[in-house]
């Protein structure tokens, strides 16, 4: 079988680990990147050993044509890049969060489907083996019926209305860069139906929102999910059933996992000793998915993207505004 070639948009850090990643997998190679600047492309390709590099997005997918893209770039430019990958049927696997809200992300999803492309948001917790070791004990029934989650993403970036996080015209705020992994993990971990939902947001000066609570009802359970960007929270996931805990540190990077018995004892110690990047496992998905024709994954499926979408919408309104 001969390799597949992925092609960057984007020399950002998380573009270097992307790279890193690929060396994991064998069957697998970067061809090219691209970037805004050249000087920025040209220095990436040379750190990373990609042979070719461009200053021009649609450039690299007309000679390339890539197996698929890597989207690596600010949250603000996603949509268009997505757009321009599905001018050329090539799929591609974006950063989270896909797009800034409901409408950007419904027009990817129609010229997809109408394209019959593949793409997959990056939600690379989903694939991590603490997080699947955690769902495993869930669908066992190892702490019985979930009744209730909680989870924290939160960390203090420097306050500078230019950085990505505090810039509205780059897609700042913590609902597209934290919040985003609250939501992706809790609803892979609790299998049910959400009935209801409520969210709040705080907002900066920058018009970023800063901090999001959002709070999800199912039938015979609740689940509380905060992000925020203006406090440095104790990042932790927590699952209570009415037989046991389970408690999962950082859940968003995941390297292990604690199951405790109904009286508090803890009865497993999870430790993910194997994994050196977690970014293989995604990019094995989108491999395996497009070899296979797939439009989209069942682990990160289209519909997951679509309803924290529609949650940015709420998040996104400042009442202090209207």
């Amino acid at each position: 079988m001969s390799k597949f070639r992925f092609a960057v948009m984007g020399a950002a850090d998380i573009a270097n680990k992307f790279c890193d990643a690929v060396t994991h997998i064998e069957d697998c190679e970067i061809i090219a990147v691209s970037s805004k600047s050249m000087d920025r492309a040209r220095v990436f390709a040379e750190k990373n050993g990609v042979p070719a590099a461009y200053d021009n997005y649609e450039a690299m997918l007309v000679s390339e044509k890539p197996d698929a893209v890597y989207i690596a770039v600010t949250t603000n430019a996603h949509h268009d890049l997505c757009m321009l990958c599905l001018k050329y049927n090539t799929p591609f696997l974006c950063e989270k969060t896909m797009c800034i809200g409901s409408e950007e992300t419904l027009e990817v999803i129609q010229e997809a489907d109408k394209r019959g492309v593949f793409w997959m948001e990056a939600m690379w917790s989903r694939f991590l083996p603490t997080i699947n070791r955690v769902r495993e004990w869930c669908r066992e029934g190892r702490i019985g019926k979930i009744r209730f989650g909680d989870i924290n993403v939160g960390f203090q970036p420097a306050v500078d209305p230019n950085n990505r996080f505090y810039n509205k015209a780059l897609g700042g705020g913590s609902a597209l860069d934290l919040t985003v992994y609250c939501y992706d993990i809790i609803t892979y971990l609790i299998e049910k139906p959400i009935l209801e939902t409520q969210v709040m947001s705080n907002f900066a000066d920058t018009g970023v929102d800063i901090s999001n609570v959002i709070t999800l009802r199912y039938d015979d359970a609740m689940a509380c999910l905060k992000g925020s960007i203006a406090a440095h929270y104790e990042e932790k996931l927590l699952l209570f059933g009415d037989n046991g805990h389970i408690a999962v540190p950082n859940p968003h990077f995941a390297g292990e996992a604690y199951l405790y018995d109904r009286g508090g004892r803890e009865v497993i110690h999870f430790v993910d000793n194997e994994t050196k990047n977690g970014f293989v496992y995604e990019i094995q998905e989108v491999m395996n998915c497009v070899r296979a024709g797939k439009l989209e994954s069942d682990v990160v499926p289209h519909q997951l993207t679509l309803d924290y979408a529609y949650l940015c919408d709420e998040m996104f309104r400042n009442p202090d505004e209207e």
